[in-house]
């Protein structure tokens, strides 16, 4: 299987099955001399962990990270990061059923017809476990991009038809919900449109913003390796997420040039834009501003209603899909979208010969 691998010289592998004895990545390219633990990497981790909430799966796992490679002393040395979470609750006896048929707004079917074989156990390489490989690596570039003041911050913006009031967002309500959402009151209203639509054995969908701070003008290129190019094809390559925006996105398409245009400004002899709807690059380089991206994540497809399908004779049949199952994929995906857009901002600044140490960063997290 090839595609597992992503970034130019910050470059990430990911690798493991669901209910395979692990999952893990590689990091190249990592500078040498940043601070790095296991707990850096740990803090990233649980916030997509299983099991946190009711609006998650109840698969127990504790996706502990070992750091093997790369690290020696508390800071990285240059070579090859490889790092490994081993799974631990593996119910793979769940899954049995669905080896003789399609699950639907599953990969079971596109991967029987490119490899004529598939891991049916709780969908191998297409599960969301793969996704503990990319938060690793994020946590990683998180800590290498402190080292020159960029930030990299994702939330839940939307649940269903619940979207946050963007005049009552408050990033420290976010991390006093289950559904990373920067806003009370959103908060209380999507918990309950969810609970609804569990009752209903159903399930929701959302939408993902994430904001990059503190990155320079200058970062990206400008045809096929534009940074927002990048960041659309690092964010489109998590499994759920079916949409992409940069700044004002697809509304963007119903404005005006004399609207949607950003002005520049000079302040105290350097340049400002005066709005920012271009989302911080213009012609596929960073212009200085706040970077502002958007994911739409699909509904979590496994649900416990009749479903039709056809099974590996060409049978038309009806199925209910069994296990543990998110009910909604958003709040565990804040984390991933946020890694991956660490991950291709440090890549891009690496290829833009961006990045100097500066000795400045914060040390390994105790």
């Amino acid at each position: 299987m090839a595609g597992s691998s992503f970034g130019t010289i910050f470059k990430i592998t990911t690798w493991g099955e669901s209910h395979g004895a692990g999952i893990g990545v590689i990091v190249d390219g990592c500078p040498a001399g940043i601070s790095l633990c296991e707990q850096d990497i740990q803090i990233y981790l649980n916030r997509r962990k299983p099991g946190q909430s009711r609006f998650a799966t109840p698969r127990k796992e504790e996706d502990c990270v070992e750091i093997l490679s790369g690290v020696f002393e508390g800071k990285t040395t240059g070579t090859p990061i490889s790092m490994l979470v081993k799974n631990q609750t593996q119910r793979s006896k769940d899954y049995s059923e669905i080896a003789s048929y399609y699950r639907p707004g599953h990969a079971d079917y596109t991967y029987d017809q490119k490899y004529g074989f598939r891991d049916y156990r709780g969908g191998g390489r297409s599960s969301g476990r793969e996704t503990i490989g990319r938060v690793a690596a994020g946590a990683v570039a998180a800590k290498v991009l402190e080292t020159y003041g960029i930030t990299v911050t994702a939330y839940t913006k939307s649940i269903g038809t619940v979207s946050i009031d963007p005049s009552h967002l408050d990033f420290d309500e976010m991390w006093n919900n289950a559904l990373y959402m920067p806003d009370a009151a959103a908060s209380k209203a999507a918990a309950a449109l969810l609970e609804e639509k569990m009752k209903e054995t159903d399930s929701v969908g959302g939408v993902i913003e994430c904001i990059a701070r503190g990155v320079p003008a200058g970062v990206g290129e400008p045809v096929f390796e534009k940074l927002d190019a990048n960041l659309a094809k690092a964010v489109m390559s998590i499994g759920a997420v079916k949409g992409f925006e940069i700044g004002d996105g697809f509304a963007a398409a119903q404005s005006f040039g004399s609207f949607n245009n950003d002005g520049f400004r000079s302040e105290n002899g350097e340049v400002r834009k005066t709005s920012n709807h271009a989302g911080g690059i213009l012609g596929g380089i960073s212009d200085g501003s706040d970077i502002i991206l958007r994911a739409a994540v699909k509904p979590t497809p496994s649900i416990f209603k009749p479903q039709e399908t056809v099974n590996q004779d060409g049978e038309n049949i009806t199925v209910q899909i069994k296990g543990r199952h998110d009910p909604i994929i958003v709040p565990r995906a804040v984390v991933v979208v946020e890694a991956m857009t660490a991950v291709t901002i440090l890549d891009m600044l690496l290829i833009a010969g961006s990045f100097k140490h500066s000795g400045t960063e914060a040390p390994c997290t105790e």
